[in-house]
């Protein structure tokens, strides 16, 4: 659909108050999807390794006891201690709370009697969109967004 054929469903089907920019001649309805035809460089497809990026995948929650705390109260933890050869990656750092990160120590999760509530690994790179949309945005873009294999979206744990 062309912007004259836009403009000419708005005015025949008047959208909802919110999904539309209004001015003093119409309402034109805000689309749901862009697809673009033409672009200047591909987007990034890979997520950043830092600190915030952690906090967004295991969504503030620590993932030895399952409570969910501010960022100032959370360490990151390496699951295989450094010492042990664990390395700074996706898939061996999680968040966890000073007290379970104080509990568990330089072991392994195992040797401090604790578990993992889920196994790290490297998020897909649309959390970064779903972190920023709302709720009911969240909503409307499920279909479009992708789902993991367990069929939950990647910002719902």
């Amino acid at each position: 659909m062309n912007a004259e054929e836009w403009v000419n469903f708005s005015l025949t089907t008047p959208p909802p108050q919110s999904e539309a920019v209004r001015s003093p001649c119409m309402a034109l309805r805000i689309p749901r999807v862009l697809l673009l035809s033409a672009y200047d460089r591909v987007p990034r497809r890979e997520i950043r390794f830092s600190r915030r990026n952690i906090y967004l995948r295991d969504a503030n929650t620590c993932q030895y006891c399952g409570r969910v705390f501010r960022e100032e109260e959370l360490n990151l933890d390496h699951v295989v201690p450094r010492d042990m050869g664990g390395k700074t990656n996706w898939e061996n750092i999680v968040t966890a709370c000073v007290r379970c990160n104080s509990r568990k120590a330089n072991r392994l999760p195992e040797q401090a009697g604790m578990t993992l509530r889920r196994v790290p690994a490297k998020p897909k790179w649309r959390l970064v969109v779903a972190s920023s949309l709302s709720p009911a945005e969240m909503e409307a873009w499920k279909e479009f967004l992708e789902v993991t294999p367990a069929g939950q979206l990647p910002w719902r744990h």
